[in-house]
Parts: structure tokens; C-alpha cells; sequence
């Protein structure tokens, strides 16, 4: 069995900040929970966007057996009230279970990973990174995997675009494997507006001349399906994805200024994030 659905979605409507291009400095008005000032919270609105976003995601077919987020708040924020009501309704059937050769699967958490982090353009100074899990531990207790290890870390000094793209399909390129190898049918990924964009060119092999063309929606809380087509020589026509025209209510994306297919086969792209593209996953 290998990997079927690859989720996007991005994080809910958050707070703002300020950066001086001269040296580096970040502020913001608001306090970040983890004292990050380029780490905000999500506003009431992006709360209510996730909690709807959870309550979508729970009637995911085939269902979201991995959760792979960046580690910045207002995404662990996102996705905390869909992984909470999954955890909820896996806890009573492993406790209903009594058989002895029953196979009790753990439950769900999140894996945070560095290579869906923000993007930010190349510059002389260093950009700001998550918080540790040791620090966002407490924040979300029973939510983050304290096994997992992040398949990419990005440049501290930023990114440019060749880089960014590269950036994700080295991540896709180690998640999809790591999938392919459990078995696990559907993943939920967790990124930035940017990094959207990204994984859309990438996944899809569709990768601009000019790469400002807005080829690959990012709304707050919007949310993609892609699935992987098997066999390159089918003919047989691409079945509709039921998440297209279905996903959360959004505001349209703030976008920050500032490689290639991964998988061998065919894949296509719907709801908010990619309506009807098609290429290679």
C-alpha cells in the first residue's frame, strides 16, 4: 500500500508583524504565546476557520493517518482542533478493544517539521525560527510527536525561489517515502502561504516561467486534495475530488516576499488550492 492523498492546507488568519529590512529586527503589537515575534497566534477569526477546518478534515475518505506541520504556532494552531477530535474518537474504540492479537494503533499527533516552515527571502541577517518542542510542548500537551525528526531545516539567511522549490521537494520527496514504506493511504500537511504555492508546483510538476503567476491559491484555512494517480499509461478518466468547492471559509492569502516531480506518478490537484491541475505527484 503506498500513499494515495496528500492534504494542504494553510494556517488559519493570524496576527501581524513588522520587520526592518535594514537589519533584521521583528516586532509585533501583539504578544506570540511562545514570545516570537514573527510566531503569532491566530486572531478569533482564524480560530473559528480551524475549528471548522477539523470538523471538514474528520470526514476526510480515505481518513488523515499522519498530521506533518510547521512548528509555528498559528500552525500547530490549526491543526491542534482536528487532531484533538481524532484523538477523541480513537480513544474509545482502543479502549473498547480487548482481543489480544489486535494491532492498537497510537494515537494521532503531530510531526513537526522545519522543511514546511516559513518562507523568507535571502537577506544578510538570520530570519527568525520556531520555537523548540521542549517549549511548545506545554503549549500543546499530547498534540506534537517528540520522536520525529524534521527531513529539511531551512537557511537561516533565507531562501530564494529556485531554493524554496527545492526546499519542498526535498520534504515531499522524504515524507512520500516515509509514507510509502508504513503503508499510510492520506497525510495532512500544515505550511505557510509561499510554501503553498510551492507544493503545488511541486506535487504537480508544474512549475512556471514567470513565478509570480498565482497558479496555486493559499487561503487561510483553505484546504487541496492531491491524489496520486497510478500509472502513467492510463487513460481512464480522473475521478472528481469530493473537497473541491467544499473547503473552509477564507480570506484571501498575504503573501511574503522574499524542483522538479518527486513521485513517477500521475496525480491531480483539487479544491481551493488547485482547481483541476494535473501533472505528476
Amino acid at each position: 500500500m503506498t500513499l494515495e492523498v496528500i492534504y494542504v492546507t494553510r494556517h488559519g488568519f493570524r496576527s501581524n508583524w513588522l520587520v526592518d529590512p535594514s537589519n533584521g529586527s521583528y516586532t509585533t503589537f501583539i504578544k506570540s504565546p511562545t514570545g516570537g515575534a514573527a510566531d503569532p497566534a491566530l486572531t478569533a477569526h482564524g480560530v473559528d476557520q480551524a475549528n471548522e477546518l477539523g470538523v471538514r478534515l474528520l470526514a476526510a475518505d480515505p481518513p488523515i493517518e499522519r498530521v506533518y506541520s510547521s512548528l509555528y504556532y498559528r500552525c500547530l494552531q490549526t491543526v491542534e482542533p482536528f487532531v484533538r477530535r481524532a484523538q477523541g474518537q480513537a480513544l474509545p474504540a482502543a479502549t473498547a478493544s480487548t482481543a489480544v492479537d489486535e494491532v492498537v494503533v497510537p494515537p494521532l499527533r503531530i510531526r513537526g517539521e522545519t522543511g514546511l516552515g516559513e518562507w523568507y527571502g535571502s537577506a544578510d541577517f538570520e530570519h527568525p525560527v520556531p520555537a523548540s518542542l521542549d517549549a511548545l510542548g506545554p503549549l500543546f500537551p499530547g498534540l506534537l510527536d517528540p520522536d520525529y525528526g524534521p527531513a529539511v531545516t531551512p537557511n537561516r539567511m533565507g531562501e530564494g525561489i529556485d531554493e524554496l522549490h527545492n526546499r519542498v521537494a526535498a520534504t515531499l520527496e522524504a515524507l512520500i517515502a516515509e509514507c510509502d514504506k508504513a503503508g499510510v493511504r492520506a497525510i495532512l500537511l500544515c505550511s505557510h502561504a509561499a510554501v503553498i504555492i510551492a507544493l503545488g508546483r511541486v506535487l504537480t510538476g508544474q512549475m512556471p516561467d514567470n513565478v509570480d503567476v498565482e497558479d496555486f491559491k493559499c487561503f487561510t484555512c483553505g484546504l487541496s486534495a492531491y491524489r496520486r494517480r497510478q500509472g502513467l499509461g492510463s487513460k481512464s478518466k480522473l475521478e472528481e475530488d469530493e473537497m473541491a468547492g467544499q473547503t473552509t471559509d477564507a480570506r484571501h492569502a498575504d503573501r511574503h516576499d522574499g524542483a522538479g516531480a518527486v513521485l513517477d506518478d500521475k496525480a491531480t490537484a483539487s479544491g481551493r488550492g488547485a482547481e483541476g491541475s494535473r501533472g505528476k505527484l
